[in-house]
């Protein structure tokens, strides 16, 4: 909430302050999807799962996003819900609220940041994606997106 609020109208100096007000559509999210891979068949390799590659870390730290009426304390429940093309959206959604920011310093909060912390991680997205091979390849598939 904005820390202007007076008399019941939130102030409009809220995002002239810089407080970060998300870009995070369905465009974005299809273009999020489609730098992982979007493999809509991905089970889980490595420790990450679904169309999104997600990680139970990014999953905790989302709030731990569940399918309806499932238990957050089930030992599936973050492989079932990653998995869920739907429910993954959801995990991303609430991810990027709590660590979204202008990772690239450009004033704006964009889907190129929202990009970059899912690469990087919320507390270290500022790093450069052309230092690695795996980055240069996010880089390529980013710059496919039509927006």
């Amino acid at each position: 909430m904005c820390p202007f609020y007076l008399f019941g109208i939130m102030c409009l100096l809220c995002s002239a302050l810089g407080l970060r007000i998300s870009n995070l559509n369905s465009s974005c999210i299809r273009c999020l999807c489609h730098v992982t891979g979007c493999d809509l068949s991905h089970k889980c390799t490595d420790g990450y799962c679904g169309p999104f590659y997600i990680s139970r870390v990014y999953w905790v730290d989302a709030g731990k996003p569940t399918l309806p009426d499932d238990d957050p304390n089930r030992k599936e429940a973050f492989e079932d819900c990653a998995r869920d093309y739907n429910c993954s959206i959801r995990i991303v959604e609430s991810y990027m609220a709590k660590f979204g920011k202008d990772c690239n310093g450009d004033g704006v909060t964009n889907c190129f940041d929202y990009m970059m912390i899912n690469f990087h991680g919320g507390r270290a997205c500022s790093e450069p994606l052309f230092l690695s091979p795996q980055g240069l390849k996010w880089l390529a598939h980013y710059q496919q997106c039509r927006f």
